[in-house]
């Protein structure tokens, strides 16, 4: 993970740290069917606010990235070609 991220002011907080995440798992740093870190441990690691990475999570699930399962975790999908 990259401590601190440098966060440009014209952009939504949450959409930039949804790219670093999707960025993550098309480079396969983050695996299909691994999961994401905790929402503490990202908003610790880029100093943001638990809301903030619930909000990028969200986009995530909303572009079927990832899977929630509660009590479990989020997972990224399965991801094909």
């Amino acid at each position: 993970m990259v401590a601190m991220a440098e966060f440009a002011p014209d952009v939504p907080v949450y959409i930039q740290l949804a790219g670093i995440l999707r960025d993550q798992m098309a480079s396969g740093q983050i695996q299909p069917r691994q999961p994401l870190p905790s929402i503490a441990h990202l908003s610790q690691t880029y100093g943001v606010a638990d809301q903030t990475v619930k909000k990028a999570i969200r986009i995530l699930r909303d572009e079927g990235l990832v899977h929630t399962w509660p009590g479990k975790g989020t997972f990224v999908s399965e991801q094909s070609g």
